[in-house]
């Protein structure tokens, strides 16, 4: 028997990167996935495998959550795990960072998240049970990046903790993990310069990026049973940068 054997999970962001490796984990584990994305040709290759069900997803707009959320409940009766993982980074520096930049970072990066939240948190409530997994960043943990995408992954702290608070006596939980600098298509360009990546490796405690299934592993565990007694946590996945 898998720990989700059973399960209906909804991960944001599913087409690819960190959100794939999740999709991948969690079926292998007994749960049919709903891969929720707005990249249509991704979703695709994704509903090519067995119980992943690919949806299109703004995670910005309240109608498409409204949307995907009544499909899912109409197809499998219930939503039992949401992982807002779906997001968007930026390299711009701080001078260059306009309104239009900050504003459209935190409706992705933020808003999604809520929105994700506002949208799934009361049927889990109805039920009396489910999980919430909100993916923010190490960078909302330590003093780096002075930025619009620091700002939004901050946001997606603040959020997981007021959820967990809000939601918790309805038997549902909200946790949040941190991941470090992953190996994904998101951060495929810090490949193109060997001396950034290996002073990122060399200033990494365990010498090596993070892995996409490094995020998936510990988003199951918040997800399943095993983590019945936890809400309100976050954990930081980094290869313990962030603890120097």
């Amino acid at each position: 028997m898998g720990k989700m054997d059973g399960k209906v999970v909804i991960i944001t962001g599913g087409a690819s990167g960190i959100g794939a490796g999740m999709v991948e984990v969690f079926v292998e584990e007994g749960a049919k996935v709903i891969a929720a994305d707005i990249n249509e040709d991704a979703l695709k290759i994704a509903s090519e495998k067995e119980n992943v069900y690919g949806m299109k997803l703004d995670v910005s707009s309240d109608d498409a959550w409204t949307a995907l959320v009544e499909e899912v409940k109409e197809k499998f009766g219930k939503i039992d795990v949401l992982i807002n993982n779906a997001g968007v980074s930026s390299e711009k520096r701080y001078k260059d960072i306009d309104l239009n930049d900050w504003e459209f970072m935190m409706k992705i990066n933020g808003f999604g998240a809520f929105a994700g939240m506002k949208h799934v948190a009361p049927i889990m409530a109805e039920q009396g049970s489910g999980s919430i997994v909100n993916i923010s960043s190490y960078t909302a943990q330590i003093g780096q990046g002075f930025n619009h995408y620091t700002a939004s992954k901050g946001a997606v702290r603040s959020l997981s903790k007021a959820a967990a608070t809000q939601f918790g006596k309805d038997g549902v939980r909200v946790n949040a993990l941190f991941p470090g600098v992953i190996q994904t298509p998101m951060t495929e360009a810090l490949s193109d310069s060997k001396a950034l990546l290996e002073q990122l490796i060399k200033a990494t405690p365990l010498q090596r990026l993070g892995l996409p299934e490094d995020i998936a592993k510990a988003a199951l565990f918040l997800a399943s049973d095993d983590s019945s007694y936890i809400t309100g946590a976050e954990i930081i996945i980094d290869g313990g940068f962030s603890a120097q």
